[in-house]
């Protein structure tokens, strides 16, 4: 049986479950913010330690989101005690199991997630990226603004995804112009990553699952809106085929980052050049097979239902 970790908004999760439902593929889903209601054991000596809702055996696990439960009729000193203690229930679940396959365990995922941990791993590989720099130093980085030719873009170290009173915003990559940099004092430099403004000839999305390659090319400069940050607007998507050193690399990166599951965003650059800009370990796919017919959920299911037992 598959074990899905999830929450009740993830259409992503709906998505690829449609497909198990059709193809009549045992799984379990567990909204996370649902465990207050549900029934679990956790017995780290069983050959099977985790049992929730009567389900025991769960030969691979697709950590696909992880939400926390609202507890709103709890005091807030008391939510806060409840919520730490249900995250580290979770942290304990997720290390007693030992499915043959993870998609991806969590804590390889949270490592992952560390921008520059990305961009040294894709350096050891050969990857080209951009000159970037982190830091709360103002003239380190009017330095490094004018080294890179007045030519240098802003974004987040985390996510770009802030929850806010009235809903998410997304904050995008920006780039920076002469004018803030001339009045830059006048700022806190609050922790973002800066890096040189790669001229594009198009973008690269590249979805891996373990050993299969999934591209798309991302006509992002045919609207000035997308230019940038092609999540800006909508672009044109086109299944492509990488060189295979190119995917080879895509692909030893994901395993390096110990994880079976990648979405990496890459530049092809105006000189023929791939350039490597980030990987999201956890990232959205459903939007690029809706669009382009990649086969994504069927490799998905694959690997995890390799050594299933139906």
């Amino acid at each position: 049986m598959i074990l899905i970790f999830t929450h009740k908004e993830d259409y992503t999760a709906d998505f690829l479950i449609e497909k198990l439902n059709r193809k009549k593929i045992r799984y379990y889903r567990l909204n996370c913010e649902d465990i207050f209601s549900k029934s679990y054991s956790i017995n780290p000596t069983s050959d099977n330690p985790l049992s929730i809702d009567g389900h025991s055996k769960f030969d691979s696990v697709w950590f696909r989101r992880f939400k926390l439960p609202l507890l709103e009729k709890v005091e807030s000193k008391e939510r806060l005690f409840l919520l730490q203690d249900f995250e580290t229930l979770f942290s304990n679940i997720f290390e007693v199991l030992s499915p043959k396959v993870w998609i991806s365990k969590p804590d390889k995922i949270y490592r992952a997630e560390n921008k520059l941990l990305q961009l040294t791993e894709a350096i050891n590989l050969g990857f080209h990226v951009p000159e970037t720099l982190i830091t709360n130093n103002h003239q380190e980085l009017q330095n490094f603004f004018n080294d890179q030719d007045k030519n240098v873009i802003i974004k987040p170290i985390r996510q770009g995804r802030v929850e806010m009173v009235d809903g998410f915003k997304n904050i995008f990559t920006n780039i920076i112009h002469a004018d803030t940099i001339e009045s830059i004092h006048d700022f806190d430099l609050t922790p973002c990553i800066f890096q040189k403004h790669i001229l594009k000839q198009y973008e690269l999305r590249i979805t891996v699952v373990n050993d299969k390659v999934f591209t798309v090319k991302i006509n992002s400069q045919s609207n000035q809106n997308t230019s940038v940050d092609w999540r800006k607007g909508k672009s044109l998507l086109i299944p492509i085929t990488l060189p295979a050193e190119i995917e080879f690399k895509c692909i030893e990166l994901v395993k390096k980052l110990g994880l079976s599951f990648g979405a990496i965003d890459m530049i092809y650059d105006i000189d023929g050049r791939y350039i490597f800009l980030e990987i999201n370990p956890n990232g959205q796919w459903a939007w690029i097979e809706l669009e382009t017919g990649l086969p994504i959920s069927d490799a998905i299911i694959s690997l995890l239902f390799t050594n299933g037992d139906d």
